[in-house]
Parts: C-alpha cells; sequence; structure tokens
C-alpha cells in the first residue's frame, strides 16, 4: 500500500469503558454516521487503550465491547460500508507503537496535555504507568499504520493529532533515507509524463514557499498509475526534502462536539452518575427526566423562573424546535407552564431520538454472535493493511532480515 490512495482513509476509536449514553450520540456518533457517507472509515474498540485506565477490571472487556458495538450499530453505523474491528485484534498496533517509542524523545510524551492535568490530579499516581504516558505512540499508531489522512476529533484533543505530525515527520526523516536517494527520486522524475511540470512545481514551493505549487504537485504523483508504490513516496518526499514520505501526515478533522448537559446540567458523563444511557427503557428515560432539577427559584408553580438557570433548559437546547424554546423562555419567565410540562417536551424528543435505536438494539442482542462476526470480518480485512505497512516499517528500519 502506497501513501497516496489514502486521502480520503478516517480512523477513529472509542474506548470500550461503559455503556453509550446521549453525549456519545450526539458527541462521536452522529458525526461518524456523516462521515462514512463521505469517506472510507475505519472505526475500531480501543480495547488497549482502555487499559490505561481500567488496567484492573480487565474482565468488564468481555461484556463491555460487543455492547459499544451494538450501540454503533442500532444508532446507524454500517458495517457495509465501514471496517469495525478490536484494536486488539491487529497486533500490528501494537508493533508499530513499540517502534515509535524508540525513536520518541521523552519529553515529548511528558508535554501532551492529558499526561500533565492526570499528574497535577490527586488521583494521579494511579495513572502514573507507561500505558499513560505511552498513549499518544499507541494512538498514532492506530493512525499512521493504515496511513489515514484525517482523523475526526474535537478542539480540545488537537495537540494529540499535532504529536503524531511531529511523530511521522520524525519517523519518514530517520527511516526514509536512502544513500542514493537524490538520484533513485531525478531518476523517477524522468519517468513521469510530467516532468517538467513536476520540477517547477517542485522548484516554487521549495524556492518561494508556493503552498498551492506543492498540493499540485503532490496530486500530479497521486495521479500517475504507473509507478511503483516506493517511486511515488519518493516522489512526494523529493518535493519537500531527501527522504521517502512512508508515512502522510495525519490531520486533524475538527468536528463540532455539541456540550450535551447531564441529569444535574453538568456535561453528560458517566462519572457524574448523570446520563440518559442509549440503551434506557422508555420507562426509564422518562422518570430520569422528570426528576431532573429545575431552577431554585420555582418553588410553587406560580413562581416566575429563568430557563438559563434551569438544567432543563440545555436539554431544550438540544432538542426542542425554535417554536417550543420560545414557548419555554414566556411560559417560564411567566409562570405559565409548570415545570412538568416544560419537561414533558423533552422527553417526548428525546424519546423519539432513541426509540429506533432502542428497537435495533433488542434486535442485535438477540444474536450477538453477528456482532462478533462483523468485528472478526472487520480485523481480517484491516490486518492486511497493516501488515504491509509493517512490512514497509520493517524494511526502512533495517529489521527485515
Amino acid at each position: 500500500m502506497s501513501v497516496d490512495g489514502t486521502e480520503n482513509r478516517v480512523v477513529s476509536g472509542m474506548r470500550p469503558t461503559g455503556a453509550l449514553h446521549l453525549g456519545h450520540y450526539h458527541g462521536v456518533l452522529t458525526n461518524w454516521l456523516r462521515l462514512q457517507q463521505e469517506y472510507e472509515c475505519f472505526f475500531f474498540i480501543a480495547d488497549w487503550h482502555a487499559l490505561t485506565s481500567n488496567y484492573e477490571s480487565p474482565g468488564e472487556l468481555h461484556t463491555a465491547v460487543p455492547q459499544m458495538v451494538i450501540d454503533w450499530l442500532a444508532v446507524g453505523i454500517d458495517p457495509g460500508s465501514t471496517r469495525l474491528f478490536v484494536q486488539s485484534r491487529v497486533p500490528e498496533h501494537a508493533e508499530l507503537a513499540l517502534l515509535l517509542g524508540m525513536m520518541t524523545p521523552l519529553s515529548w510524551l511528558e508535554r501532551v496535555p492529558s499526561y500533565k492535568d492526570m499528574l497535577e490530579q490527586p488521583e494521579g499516581p494511579a495513572l502514573a504507568n507507561y500505558g499513560f504516558l505511552g498513549y499518544p505512540l499507541l494512538q498514532t499508531a492506530d493512525i499512521i499504520i493504515y496511513k489515514a489522512k484525517h482523523v475526526p476529533i474535537g478542539e480540545d484533543q488537537r495537540a494529540h493529532v499535532e504529536l503524531a505530525r511531529e511523530l511521522v515527520r520524525r519517523f519518514n526523516d530517520l527511516y526514509g533515507r536512502e544513500p542514493d536517494f537524490e538520484e533513485q527520486a531525478r531518476a523517477c522524475v524522468e519517468r513521469l509524463e510530467q516532468a517538467r511540470l513536476y520540477m517547477e512545481l517542485r522548484t516554487a514551493w521549495q524556492e518561494q514557499g508556493k503552498t498551492d505549487a506543492l498540493q499540485q504537485a503532490q496530486l500530479l504523483v497521486k495521479a500517475q498509475r504507473n509507478i511503483s508504490s516506493t517511486d511515488r513516496q519518493r516522489l512526494l518526499g523529493y518535493l519537500q526534502g531527501n527522504h521517502r514520505m512512508l508515512f502522510p501526515e495525519p490531520e486533524a478533522l475538527l468536528t463540532e462536539t455539541p456540550r450535551i448537559p447531564g441529569l444535574d446540567g453538568r456535561k453528560m458523563s458517566k462519572s457524574y452518575g448523570n446520563t440518559i444511557l442509549l440503551r434506557d427503557t422508555a420507562d426509564a428515560v422518562q422518570e430520569k427526566l422528570c426528576k431532573m432539577p429545575t431552577d431554585p427559584a420555582r418553588v410553587r408553580r406560580s413562581d416566575p423562573g429563568e430557563p438559563e438557570k434551569c438544567p432543563v433548559w440545555g436539554l431544550h437546547k438540544v432538542y426542542s424546535d425554535a417554536e417550543v424554546r420560545q414557548w419555554v423562555q414566556e411560559g417560564c419567565r411567566a409562570a405559565s407552564i409548570g415545570c412538568l410540562d416544560c419537561k414533558r417536551k423533552v422527553v417526548d424528543r428525546v424519546q423519539e431520538t432513541l426509540t429506533p435505536i432502542r428497537q435495533r438494539r433488542a434486535e442485535l442482542e438477540e444474536d450477538v454472535d453477528v456482532v462478533w462476526k462483523i468485528l472478526n470480518e472487520g480485523a481480517e480485512a484491516v490486518r492486511e493493511i497493516a501488515s504491509d505497512t509493517m512490512q514497509e516499517v520493517r524494511r526502512a528500519m533495517g529489521l527485515q532480515y
């Protein structure tokens, strides 16, 4: 597999650390649903990543993994158009992470925001293990082993993708070098149908810094059909330096991640115990929402309230249309509607979202073997790609004996 041909590939994973809730649905899964229509998507269950914090209770993974995939399938993730697999079923991820660790300065890992934040927490020492420190290496391996160009993330994860880009640059620089690289690269240029244009664009980029010239040259190379993967890597690398481009630099595919309020008004999170699960029954959803706290000023129904001080209003902003939101604001402030009247509107909208998901979940839980079959087929398919990549890596690092 070559560097090219993966411009449309997306890789993303999720740790199986508990039941999925509406925060996951709106923050991740709805985005995946859109991406699977536009890109070649690889979605994986990051069970090794889960062990960085849940290493004391690995037995939970056996249940958590299929249940999480059932949630994925129930919301509409299509195994016919995406690759779904368990991370640990593709051991090449671990091999590449190990090799990346050989060339990564320790200071690069220690400066990762999530690691620094962990050290500042009172419970930090519980996570002071190599798995947590080396998390970015495995995360980078997850992405680049498939030479994915795009990584869907929220703004708070940008630092992780930037570190992955730095690791790719370092790897390409260290192991993409060949004793006769320039001579071989020039020979590749001579075989191009548009050799003169390639060199003009290369000069425009290297001497004048014209980004559009670089992009045009890269497209020119990727459009060539009668050259080998290695030659293509040389040509892409020759545009920017004196080494082959063994891996493309992944790019953050920034997505809007709406803040879904939990039952107490804080961000919906398992750790806060304020979630509405995708697998909750209709009765459980209604009970949870009807018990939500409201504006403390509304002791009696006749007391006027302020929606901005009410946790229920946060859910209205996610689920209700403009007309209903106006009804809530006017009715709450004038005390012309009660809190239960307000909550019922949210209950109805949330039930509309969860009812079809709940129905599909019930069907899938009838035959969990189908879920494992999907995961096994996905792992088999992606492992072929990962194996090809690792052959290139071993050869580049001198490990192909």
